[in-house]
């Protein structure tokens, strides 16, 4: 596979990332037609030869996400109809990722239907980021390569003063990411305990370590409607942290998260621009995964391991 040059296609879900990835590791972004029919319908032609090419297609699962899903799976089809050797669908955000498990009766497991479907396409391996729960992983019978935002986050924070720094899981969930975390920073260690009462709507009950005076760093991988956040956030002011950051790899905010944000319950929210970020007015931050994901893609061409990927500069 070395001595096969590379070729990468973006989908429409977040064109501007996949613009920077090609300019990161200085390789072009194919031409690809992919537009919609007045029914709604998703059409693609990829306009130039992949045979017995490696082919990159980069798509995040993104709001409108079963339209931004479909128009993924009909450009693996086009490429493997095409006779390319290899195909990656690099998915910087899956989606449906929390659909992971049967945690009530009659429902499915929306997560592994996915990965068949991206099978079923054509992928030959998928390259993908802060996946919600890591056993994802299993749910494909082809390579993944798993790579995770905290290098990232890692660097921005290595220019930022460290002393009284707190890390803190807004649940239980997340207690493992929060972890590494604090160890990584040197920083101290604490927990949101909490209660869901609605897709929406999230209740923090209590905060387990010392927060007081203290400057305390939330990590999530996810955020939507950014009720956890603000939940955990306003419990820790009740307990006297000083300021509250958030670092979270995807935010995909809409209106009900913007409105939560605006009341200035946490003063900064880094993230990545793994989905299209509008800031409007939001004290957000966002760091750039581009050259991470590159690096990783010229990895993958190459047939060279991913790992050293994971490791921290600057501490």
């Amino acid at each position: 596979m070395s001595e096969s040059r590379l070729k990468i296609f973006s989908g429409n879900s977040n064109r501007p990332l996949a613009e920077e990835i090609c300019r990161s590791i200085g390789e072009p972004l194919g031409e690809a037609t992919v537009t919609s029919f007045p029914d709604g319908e998703s059409f693609v032609k990829i306009n130039e030869n992949v045979r017995g090419q490696d082919v990159f297609i980069i798509q995040s699962t993104c709001p409108p996400t079963n339209h931004h899903l479909v128009e993924l799976l009909i450009m693996i089809d086009a490429a493997r109809r095409a006779s390319a050797q290899r195909i990656t669908a690099v998915l910087p955000f899956y989606g449906y990722a929390r659909q992971d498990r049967k945690d009530q009766p009659r429902v499915p497991i929306t997560a592994k239907l996915v990965a068949n479907l991206l099978v079923a396409a054509g992928a030959t391996r998928i390259l993908t980021m802060d996946l919600h729960s890591q056993q994802i992983q299993g749910f494909f019978d082809i390579p993944v390569d798993h790579l995770f935002a905290s290098p990232v986050f890692f660097e921005h924070f290595a220019k930022m003063p460290r002393e009284n720094l707190v890390v803190c899981s807004p649940d239980v969930g997340g207690m493992k990411m929060a972890a590494a975390y604090a160890d990584v920073l040197n920083a101290g260690l604490a927990l949101v305990a909490k209660k869901r009462k609605s897709a929406t709507k999230v209740e923090a009950i209590n905060v387990v370590g010392e927060v007081a005076g203290c400057d305390v760093l939330l990590v999530d991988d996810i955020t939507e409607t950014a009720g956890t956040l603000c939940a955990a956030a306003k419990i820790l002011r009740e307990n006297g942290a000083r300021t509250i950051r958030a670092a979270v790899s995807h935010c995909i905010l809409n209106d009900k998260a913007v409105e939560r944000l605006k009341e200035g319950l946490i003063d900064e929210l880094i993230t990545t621009n793994s989905t299209p970020v509008d800031p409007r007015d939001l004290p957000l931050k966002v760091l750039s995964i581009a050259s991470l994901l590159g690096q990783a893609i010229q990895r993958i061409n190459s047939n060279e391991s991913v790992t050293s990927l994971f490791r921290v500069k600057g501490f």
